[in-house]
């Protein structure tokens, strides 16, 4: 069975598939951010539900990219999570 990182190795040289995967980039790094933010605080998805008063499958949705959690959401999962929201704008192009 092929491998994710295999996968994305080969398909990331198709240039639609690049286009498509950097304008995921944003929610990529939420996604990512969640997750690490989860991580640090030593939680469960479901220890951090409840500390934000929601369910596992919203946390999940945030962890997988599929939700644009707004800034209030933002906010809580920083408040359960021991860390500070902090948002930034950076010149275009800069990754």
């Amino acid at each position: 069975m092929a491998k994710v990182r295999d996968l994305h190795q080969k398909w990331i040289k198709n240039k639609e598939y690049r286009k498509a995967h950097d304008d995921l980039a944003p929610e990529f790094a939420i996604a990512r951010a969640v997750i690490e933010a989860r991580a640090a605080a030593g939680l469960t998805q479901e220890q951090l539900a409840q500390r934000m008063d929601t369910t596992q499958s919203v946390i999940a949705r945030l962890e997988g990219g599929r939700a644009r959690p707004s800034t209030q959401t933002l906010e809580r999962l920083a408040a359960a999570t021991g860390t500070r929201l902090k948002i930034s704008f950076e010149p275009a192009g800069v990754q």
